[in-house]
């Protein structure tokens, strides 16, 4: 990283025996932050998720270690002890380790499974805080993820419990506490969603939609309505997320993404 970008912004130094959990963002590499690349640039291992872009790897500094530690929902994967325990005995070696997470780490990314480990273990850590697809992918999709013309409150929901089932969750109250709901990891039970939010009063005609591989060159866009939810999931990939409330419809103006496409590629 650029040392004048550093000395203007004052970004501290990455100490050894330090790890640093940062966040990647939701797709696009250069959604990171300034301590994120300053991480990439310092660090002597990188611990990096499966939806972090390979192009980020690239900035590393030379001789780093590279160590995929991906974790994927229905997919066999590396164990969060073991990633645990790897960050804590690579930092008592004296090393600087990066735990590079896609989005952010403290947003369904389980970092505060990891952080916990790190303090428990007595070794000194940094959270850098990164873009959550929530918030990110939507933008991405053009959907505010709030509007004060659609709703004053929003709600993030994780559709995939520990056991791989969908959580057991207060759908009452979740259906009347937020105008908007934003469910990550919740593809396969997108039906059963639909169902509970439908039973707890939700209208079936309330727009939703479901970004896939946001803020990436093969992102796409399914808007449905919440009846619909269930039968428009089976058509997205896996990598999705979930959107329910009025600001949806904002997409039609504020598609950007879309918008840029048609302007470079006129008819």
């Amino acid at each position: 990283m650029d040392k004048s970008i550093i000395a203007a912004l004052d970004l501290p130094p990455f100490e050894k025996g330090f790890v640093w959990l940062v966040g990647a963002g939701p797709g696009d590499p250069g959604l990171i932050t300034a301590l994120g690349l300053l991480a990439l640039g310092s660090a002597d291992f990188i611990l990096y998720d499966a939806l972090v872009d390979e192009r980020l790897l690239g900035l590393a500094r030379k001789g780093a270690g590279l160590i995929f530690a991906g974790k994927r929902a229905g997919v066999t994967s590396c164990k969060q002890s073991d990633i645990s325990n790897l960050l804590i005995d690579l930092a008592k070696k004296g090393n600087r380790v990066l735990r590079l997470k896609g989005g952010d780490p403290f947003t369904f990314g389980r970092g505060g499974e990891e952080a916990g480990a790190l303090a428990r273990a007595l070794v000194p850590f940094r959270i850098v805080p990164g873009i959550t697809a929530g918030i990110g992918g939507l933008a991405y999709a053009g959907i505010p993820v709030t509007h004060r013309d659609t709703n004053h409150a929003v709600t993030f929901i994780t559709g995939h419990g520990a056991d791989g089932k969908l959580p057991r969750l207060d759908w009452r109250a979740l259906g009347k506490g937020s105008e908007t709901l934003v469910f990550y990891m919740a593809r396969k039970f997108a039906a059963e969603i639909a169902d509970a939010l439908l039973a707890a009063g939700r209208k079936r005609d309330e727009p939703a939609a479901i970004v896939a591989n946001a803020a990436r060159a093969d992102q796409s866009v399914i808007v449905t309505t919440l009846g619909g939810l269930g039968r428009a999931a089976e058509k997205a990939p896996s990598l999705s997320i979930i959107v329910v409330g009025e600001n949806v419809r904002l997409r039609e103006q504020l598609d950007w993404l879309g918008k840029k496409a048609a302007a470079l590629n006129p008819a």
